[in-house]
């Protein structure tokens, strides 16, 4: 009894790899470009539009096989002001701590080998 090999696959169009970039999250959709007068564009559902809380005006990053689109909307909008009201509100003082957390950039980095004290 002579022993089984395994199917050769074909050449031709098989599974193609997915570009995706590392850092993008959630399931991968397929859209088509669309001819936008002399350009192509892509129409985004609303859904992804509101997921990416994308307003009427976004920042293209262009990358190695990839275009990237990013709000223009910063996420920590407005929250300096709330708690520097809600401190006044109760009677308080901004402490160190405070300014510290107000004034750091949102993508600053973060050095998970120190403990935090509870």
């Amino acid at each position: 009894m002579k022993a089984k090999l395994p199917a050769k696959r074909s050449k031709g169009k098989g599974r193609q790899r997915s570009r995706r970039s590392k850092a993008a999250s959630g399931p991968a959709n397929t859209i088509k470009l669309v001819r936008i007068g002399n350009s192509r564009g892509v129409r985004l559902p609303k859904t992804v539009i509101e997921q990416a809380r994308l307003g009427d005006e976004v920042e293209l990053v262009v990358g190695d096989h990839e275009v990237v689109l990013k709000s223009l909307e910063h996420p920590r909008a407005g929250w300096d002001e709330a708690m520097r009201r809600a401190i006044a509100e109760e009677g308080g003082e901004l402490t160190e701590e405070d300014r510290e957390w107000l004034d750091a950039p949102i993508d600053a980095p973060v050095d998970d080998s120190k403990e935090w004290p509870w």
